[in-house]
């Protein structure tokens, strides 16, 4: 079984060297679906805004922030924690999920078609031949910016051309 643990209970992840995997029991429209359901029961909606959620979720990640300062560098399966501290980074991620769960219903956006989305716009960005083993950013490639500068040398002409001074 995974070390991992949460509120003392270990993982149900068959452990496979340094894979890890989430439970399944739970999607994020199940999340979404709960908080909606915790905050219409408190008559909390009102205060859910999405500029209000978005701070309260910059908060939490805050607090996140807070038990890993002064830490150092970390390790993967973070060693370094109690078995306490480590309730506690899974208590502040959940509180960071829920509210991103939260905000992206009170701005109307489908988050898994969204992650969707961006993992096939960041394949195109970060093509892993390309990218293999570096961590730059894909502008710094210079395989991008060859790729990129005859589209900016013809906007700039375009631009050249438009206003008559060529």
């Amino acid at each position: 079984m995974a070390q991992g643990s949460y509120n003392g209970r270990l993982s149900n992840v068959p452990d496979e060297g340094d894979e890890f995997r989430f439970s399944s029991d739970m999607s994020l429209e199940e999340v979404r679906d709960l908080q909606n359901k915790f905050c219409r029961e408190r008559q909390w909606g009102q205060f859910h805004a999405p500029r209000n959620v978005l701070l309260a979720m910059v908060g939490e990640v805050g607090e996140l922030s807070e038990l890993f300062q002064w830490k150092g560098e970390v390790q993967r399966g973070l060693p370094e924690f109690s078995s306490e501290e480590k309730v506690q980074v899974g208590e502040e991620m959940a509180d960071v999920l829920i509210y991103l769960c939260d905000l992206a219903e009170q701005c109307k956006i489908d988050l898994p078609q969204a992650v969707r989305d961006k993992f096939q716009k960041n394949a195109q960005k970060y093509p892993s031949g390309r990218v293999f083993g570096r961590s730059n950013k894909y502008n710094d490639y210079t395989e991008y910016k060859e790729e990129q500068a005859p589209v900016t040398l013809n906007r700039s002409r375009e631009r050249e051309e438009a206003d008559g001074s060529e």
